[in-house]
């Protein structure tokens, strides 16, 4: 049993798990888990450098988590940064911020172990209750990755759209207008076209969809009177009622949004991005599935994600 602690900086938030591990008997056990929106890739796509202000709010927010860490006697840390932090000019800065506040180098990883991670984290679960082969997508801020596989990933890919990154890119009104939807949606399509030629959609038996854009349509689609983690994991839900929850949540004004219960605040600017990214990514998977000769009825929401598989990648 070893006591880790896993830490996910990406471009909208960052997380920790704090869990025992017993790699021998395959079982991960939370002790702590925690989320804030630091939005450390505010303007990145735009300038290629992390803001000043938001580096210190992702710094604060390290420092935190670094006493929870020492307050549990965790053992080993290992933190995980994702894409703002990969297209970063200035990311050294961020990597000596990190180290002086946690006592460890954060590991800037490419879009492929970033899939595999997140891959490994939902499957340990999920895999004895659904049919593989699985397609796992991790819709995060800056980026999107895809893993495909049944045990383990035999394809992956990860693509740069995310809800961050298309809001500042072309969501600008509120709510956004018909001609900026459709910008953002070609950006989409052009991604998933590219993914496709590397990922076989067409062969998922489970579309499992990971982090907080697919989490809170989940919840959306649930009509939860707050964020339930309990009622979203694992939810399966059919995959027009998915869709119409994405076109509810990209047609709503930041303050209708912000007012739904289970609405996190750092979420409501961003969220209506990710609804467009998770809608054309379902529409997408069930249209290449289709073609294939199958059918995709539903898709499968997961709390378990890359943090999961950051805990279990120090556990060995």
């Amino acid at each position: 049993m070893t006591r880790v602690g896993a830490i996910d900086c990406g471009t909208n938030s960052i997380r920790l798990l704090v869990a025992d591990v017993d790699p021998g008997a395959g079982t991960l056990t939370d002790l702590e888990r925690r989320m804030e929106v630091v939005r450390l890739g505010q303007g990145v796509d735009r300038t290629g450098r992390i803001a000043p202000e938001a580096l210190e709010r992702t710094l604060d927010a390290a420092r935190r988590y670094a006493e929870i860490c020492a307050d549990l006697e965790v053992e080993r840390i290992r933190f995980v940064a994702t894409s703002a932090t990969r297209d970063a000019a200035n990311r050294q800065e961020f990597v000596d911020g990190v180290h002086a506040a946690l006592g460890v180098e954060p590991e800037v990883i490419g879009g492929q172990e970033e899939a595999a991670l997140s891959f490994r984290g939902a499957t340990a679960v999920l895999a004895g209750r659904h049919r593989g082969p699985f397609l796992v997508v991790d819709l995060g801020g800056g980026s999107t990755e895809f893993a495909f596989g049944t045990t383990s990933p035999v394809a992956a890919y990860s693509i740069d759209v995310g809800c961050v990154r298309l809001t500042e890119r072309h969501l600008h009104d509120d709510p956004p207008t018909r001609e900026q939807i459709a910008a953002a949606s070609a950006d989409v399509t052009a991604a998933l076209d590219a993914a496709a030629a590397v990922v076989p959609f067409g062969r998922t038996a489970t579309l499992v969809g990971l982090a907080g854009s697919v989490t809170t349509v989940t919840a959306h689609t649930l009509k939860l009177k707050t964020y339930d983690p309990f009622a979203i994991d694992g939810a399966e839900l059919r995959v027009d009622a998915v869709l119409a929850s994405c076109a509810d949540l990209l047609g709503r004004s930041r303050a209708e949004r912000a007012a739904l219960p289970f609405m996190h605040p750092g979420r409501a600017d961003v969220i209506g991005a990710g609804a467009l990214v998770w809608s054309d990514v379902v529409a997408r998977v069930r249209a290449e599935v289709g073609i294939a000769g199958g059918k995709l009825g539903f898709v499968v929401t997961s709390e378990h994600d890359i943090l999961d598989g950051i805990a279990w990648s120090i556990a060995g």
